[in-house]
């Protein structure tokens, strides 16, 4: 087989840019595919050629395996790397490349056929003698396998469409619901039945084979903490994995790799029980999210031997005889409000600074928008190091120190986990964040004290940028008088509401600052628009302040986390104001079903309306018991954050 010279990557974001670093240090020259949302990404800047599908969300764009295959001949391209999501598992696009005389980097697409049914994998598994949990493919037989059940689609990954059903009268619309995810994610629709483990370990297992025969296993990775059965922290080697266990594991997988005739990178996922026995969940026939793990921790280029499995060569010697050196732990730092159910955010990155001394695959930058089109990820931070808890204490202290405004953020939520007492001692399952509030683990880092030492280093910022662009002596201290009387004042508001900040700048710089009428003992050694140097109680701190004059937010960083205000204007703006009572959309989607009329009587919980938005359906409750006097919106309808859903009256309230 010739040498790969052109690769389009068929992906956006932080995939694209990972595979380009590759491609671009084995001399090989890149093409970006791009919707017109992502027209400005980084990821399209850094390729060497990109080309434009036209439209935004991905059905339009990235899942269009004609428009990729016709894009990869514009560029003149001799090969697609999928990355890992969209069409990475698509078994018809593989063969459409195959079809159109380019290289497909990844697994045949008979085992990725194989291997993408869920019931067909797990089918396959038994009769290889690999362990499999008991399963049903009609609703009818789910009664046999017993309760707690998964509802479960057969094309899905990631979490999408899947449900957890305690009780029988929970399945009919556990089912619906599931299949209807998997529909709009997949585009198909076929769901199956689980036997459900209560709180197992999320083990997987990196495979990778060639076509000369060779199939290794590079190690474990543990990613057991979830939300949403979406993974958000992964590890290699899992600190519940011994010798022993990890020799089984890797046999167990290699197995399944050649039971289905494999090429390429893979992963063997198993969940596992507290007595260490496992059973198979899946077979990922892409290269996986979590991936810089294994990377860390063998010295391997995972995308480097996709590459050269796909050009015929075999595994090198390293890849051949691997081990493991260190720990690794990789969070996935999502556009989510961790204390709001993990309910995904949109906006614009006002500032995103991710902390030197640890790898970051990212795929936004400073003034990226995330949008409601995509996945929430906006990246993954990776920290190597000779244990499990320097690793963890090296990642934490990095995300602390990282600049992230604009859009909310899991940030907070992983460096408390990082720094908790079970992930600290490797007691780590599937149930972790049920027995760990993610409320209060995301809570803000900063407390009050260090919230107020925030809040005045950002009026001492404002005052600075005042003072900078002031036409008439602009060396005059703010609010300066001869003969001092009334004190400056700011009224920022962040979450947990307004903060008043008074000061006095008196002559030689002296300041005299309260918040919210508590006295600071503050001394300013520096103080400009953009950076406050002071000592706070005798301890001297650094603030990095970023004020946005346009939307009126301050954001202030220092080595105790990050926070942000908005300065609170003099006069209101009626137009802000909407009716008492309104449920408003939390972010930009469609309206998939509105699940009352005017003039039901509802009650506290109930379900109102279901929207779509970052390929997760997301269910808006009546905050309060009452009865819906308006219903703006119907199914099908696409609506903005912000915007007016329904109505409730909390004066009457549902019998």
């Amino acid at each position: 087989m010739s040498a790969i010279r052109r690769i389009l990557v068929a992906n956006r974001g932080e995939i694209a840019r990972r595979v380009f670093r590759t491609a671009r240090e084995m001399g090989i020259a890149t093409v970006a595919v791009y919707s017109d949302a992502d027209a400005d990404a980084p990821f399209v800047r850094e390729a060497d050629l990109a080309v434009r599908l036209p439209g935004t969300t991905p059905g339009e764009t990235y899942l269009r395996g004609d428009l990729v295959v016709a894009a990869a001949h514009a560029a003149r391209a001799d090969a697609i790397h999928p990355g890992y999501g969209f069409l990475s598992e698509n078994a018809e696009f593989a063969r459409q490349v195959v079809a159109a005389g380019l290289t497909w980097i990844g697994p045949p697409p008979d085992a990725i056929e194989a291997m993408g049914s869920k019931l067909g994998a797990k089918r396959m598994m038994r009769d290889a003698g690999v362990p499999t949990l008991p399963w049903s493919e009609t609703v009818d037989g789910a009664a046999e396998i017993g309760f707690p059940l998964l509802v479960k689609a057969s094309a899905g990954g990631g979490g999408r469409g899947m449900r957890i059903v305690r009780d029988a009268s929970e399945l009919a619309d556990a089912v619906d619901a599931a299949s209807r995810e998997a529909a709009g994610a997949f585009g198909d629709a076929t769901v199956f039945c689980e036997r459900y483990l209560e709180a197992p370990r999320h083990i997987e297992v990196q495979v990778f084979a060639d076509s000369h025969g060779n199939v290794v296993s590079l190690f474990e990775r543990e990613c057991s903490i979830q939300r949403r059965h979406q993974k958000i922290v992964e590890e290699a080697p899992s600190p519940a994995v011994d010798d022993e266990l990890r020799s089984r594991l890797g046999e167990a997988a290699v197995a399944a790799a050649r039971a289905v005739g494999y090429v390429g990178a893979g992963t063997v996922e198993f969940v596992m029980a507290p007595d260490s026995t496992y059973a198979f969940l899946e077979m990922n026939t892409r290269l996986q999210v979590e991936h810089p793990v294994t990377e860390c921790i063998t010295g391997l280029d995972l995308v480097r031997l996709q590459i050269l499995v796909a050009s015929g060569e075999p595994l090198p010697a390293e890849a051949l005889s691997p081990s493991i050196t260190g720990h690794a732990i990789e969070v996935r730092l999502y556009a989510e409000d961790a204390t709001n159910g993990f309910l995904p955010v949109t906006g614009t990155l006002r500032e995103f600074d991710i902390a030197p001394g640890v790898r970051n695959d990212v795929g936004v930058e400073r003034g990226s928008v995330i949008s409601p089109y995509y996945d929430a990820m906006i990246g993954k931070v990776i920290a190597h190091a000779p244990s499990r808890g320097e690793a963890a204490a090296k990642l934490a202290a990095a995300l602390r120190q990282s600049r992230i405004h604009g859009v909310t953020t899991n940030r907070d939520l992983l460096v408390r986990i990082l720094g908790e007492e079970d992930f600290l001692a490797g007691a780590t399952d599937t149930a972790y964040l049920d027995r760990h509030d993610p409320a209060q683990l995301g809570a803000p880092l900063l407390d009050e004290a260090g919230r107020r030492a925030h809040a005045a280093a950002a009026a001492l910022a404002l005052q600075a940028a005042n003072r900078a662009a002031a036409q008439v002596w602009p060396r005059i201290p703010s609010g300066w008088r001869n003969n001092p009387s009334q004190p400056q004042h700011v009224v920022i508001a962040d979450a947990t509401g307004e903060t008043r900040v008074t000061y006095r700048i008196g002559r030689g710089g002296a300041i005299d600052l309260d918040v919210d009428g508590e006295r600071l003992e503050i001394a300013v050694h520096a103080c400009a628009a953009d950076l406050v140097d002071a000592s706070i109680g005798g301890v001297r701190e650094r603030f990095r302040v970023a004020a946005t004059p346009d939307s009126g937010t301050v954001d202030v960083d220092s080595a105790q986390g990050g926070s942000s205000f908005t300065v609170v204007p003099r006069f209101e703006d009626p137009s802000h104001h909407v009716a008492a009572g309104s449920l408003v959309a939390p972010m930009p989607g469609s309206v998939v079903r509105v699940l009352v009329e005017a003039g039901a009587a509802v009650a506290k919980g109930d379900p109102l309306v279901v929207l779509e938005a970052m390929k997760m359906e997301h269910t808006v409750a009546s905050p309060t018991d009452g009865t819906v006097i308006e219903v703006q919106v119907a199914a099908g309808q696409q609506v903005d954050a912000g915007s007016v859903l329904v109505v409730v009256d909390a004066g009457d309230s549902a019998s």
